[in-house]
């Protein structure tokens, strides 16, 4: 009896998989938070005077801020930590969405959206920075597919959700709502985070010691960065080259995606709202399926270098399917092709996601956050361009399948850079930016 309760004691906790889980909400709510004002701007236009063109400049005026403040927000991580970054973020999106509802006209919304992105572009860097110090290296893939998922689940949701909420309540309430969620969420997440988990009474020392075996807990000082080291890396420019191609393909599934079922393939709504889920649904299973498997081959004899980049080729080697889908000439065939690519750039992406973490020495000399940041601002900014580009080929041909095969061929470009220019995948690769 006293074996037994001795082996209980014994056993790890597993609180940072409900961590991880906090962190996939927060990535929920951020792009509901994000993809509200796609479903609401129909009703919005005649009480705001919204012309087609102040439209299109208002749904893209929160990439530019979000991939501008990707690199700030790295920093600020990487000097504060995940938990208080997180926080301040989330409490800052929520309060500019649900101010979303005072807008009075394009000038007011544009504002809102710009201040929107700069809040949302904490989430993904404290992500990684709080997967750094929460997980081994065998279980970031999986850990970091996790709170991915958030992506995909909070763009499914959103156009449920926001359009019963007008449909009962008005636009004002959609905002309204999606920000106060955002809200509940920090409250729960200050009362059960910590930014180490020897830190955390939810966690016990078996646990702990499984985590940080490798990196003790320590209170971590403000990291100095060299960085004219850091701009000039062969393997931060290749993580950051090779996520933009990932952003060019996943940029038409956000934003061109509906459109091209409706115009081109003829998915009446009733079939859109039925038949397109589909593709976000394959990528939901890819996010998770490719972080559980890239820590599974890297816990093996394979190791973590081949784990990341197999994963990561394989999946952008999938996602060039969606050139296919603009080829084939039935819709049902397109939409399978469409599936299979979103479902391979989201394998990828889990392993992508993974990489800051990876390659950063851990522990007190730890850039994760500030390398995630500059890897997520590059990639934001090709996919600003990817929607512009697909649109351009679509005016000047009359179809999208040119757009379709550019995505494919810039997918392929994406495999040839994780295969030749990233290099062995590491903890300590980044070491040399970090100042004495």
């Amino acid at each position: 009896m006293q074996t037994t309760a001795i082996a209980q004691a014994e056993k790890p906790t597993k609180f940072r998989w409900f961590m991880v889980f906090l962190a996939f909400l927060a990535i929920v709510t951020n792009y509901m938070d994000r993809a509200n004002l796609a479903v609401a701007l129909p009703y919005m236009n005649t009480e705001l005077h919204l012309s087609s063109g102040q439209s299109g400049l208002i749904l893209g005026a929160f990439f530019w801020t979000y991939a501008a403040f990707q690199i700030p927000a790295g920093m600020l991580v990487d000097r504060l930590g995940a938990k208080a970054v997180f926080a301040a973020a989330v409490v800052w999106w929520s309060v500019f969405t649900m101010a979303t509802g005072l807008a009075r006209g394009a000038a007011s919304l544009l504002g809102l959206r710009f201040l929107l992105g700069v809040g949302e572009a904490g989430a993904f860097p404290a992500a990684t920075k709080f997967v750094e110090r929460w997980f081994p290296p065998t279980e970031r893939g999986l850990a970091s597919g996790i709170y991915d998922c958030g992506a995909r689940g909070g763009t499914l949701i959103a156009l449920p959700i926001c359009t019963a909420i007008i449909t009962a309540y008005g636009w004002k309430a959609s905002f309204i709502f999606t920000g106060a969620v955002g809200l509940v969420w920090v409250v729960v997440w200050l009362f059960v985070a910590s930014e180490f988990p020897s830190q955390s009474r939810f966690v016990n020392e078996a646990e702990a010691k499984h985590i940080e075996e490798d990196a003790p807990a320590t209170k971590k000082p403000a990291v100095r960065i060299k960085w004219g080291q850091l701009f000039t890396s062969r393997v931060v420019w290749a993580m950051s080259l090779g996520f933009a191609c990932q952003g060019y393909v996943i940029y038409f599934f956000i934003t061109w995606y509906p459109t091209y079922l409706v115009k081109e393939r003829g998915f009446t709504l009733l079939q859109l709202g039925f038949y397109g889920i589909l593709p976000g649904l394959a990528g939901l299973v890819g996010s998770w399926f490719g972080g559980w498997i890239s820590d599974r081959i890297a816990a093996s004899h394979y190791g973590l270098n081949f784990a990341r980049k197999a994963c990561i080729v394989v999946g952008m080697a999938l996602s060039a399917t969606i050139g296919l889908a603009g080829i084939v000439t039935q819709a049902w065939l397109a939409l399978l092709l469409l599936s299979i690519a979103f479902f391979g750039v989201s394998v990828a992406t889990s392993s992508i996601l993974a990489l800051p973490a990876d390659i950063s020495t851990r522990g007190e000399r730890s850039v994760a956050g500030t390398v995630a940041g500059f890897q997520n601002c590059v990639a934001n900014l090709a996919g600003i361009a990817s929607p512009a580009v697909i649109g351009f080929l679509k005016d000047a041909t009359g179809s999208f399948t040119p757009g379709l095969v550019s995505a494919s061929i810039v997918a392929i470009i994406g495999c040839l850079i994780y295969i030749f220019a990233l290099g062995p995948i590491r903890s300590g690769v980044l070491e040399h930016v970090v100042a004495d």
